[in-house]
């Protein structure tokens, strides 16, 4: 048996002794409401943790470069690399030349 099912396993157990231990304890104890109450909050908190999570990351993280401000710095960059390559060409040219 591998890891991955050993897991898998565990898990289908864990989760069907919770919804027992739940179902238990919203129908058949006094703790009833308290149960309720607290599933109702951790919810909700869980909710709109997450949205509060998501609004500061958008709220705290720059915006993104213009796509037309990174076409020019691509296009600089081609040019720098195209004229390094133009004069290693003749360089090499002109070393070629001497050497005959």
């Amino acid at each position: 048996m591998s890891r991955d099912q050993v897991v898998g396993y565990l898990l289908l157990i864990v989760s069907a002794v919770v919804i027992v231990v739940y179902g238990w304890l919203v129908f058949l104890t006094e703790y009833a409401l308290l149960v309720l109450q607290l599933t109702g909050f951790i919810a909700v908190a869980g909710v709109f943790g997450i949205l509060a999570w998501i609004g500061y990351t958008l709220a705290t993280t720059p915006p993104p470069k213009p796509i037309e401000e990174i076409e020019k710095e691509i296009e600089a960059e081609l040019k720098k690399l195209e004229s390094e390559v133009t004069e290693k060409k003749i360089a090499s040219t002109e070393g070629s030349e001497e050497k005959s």
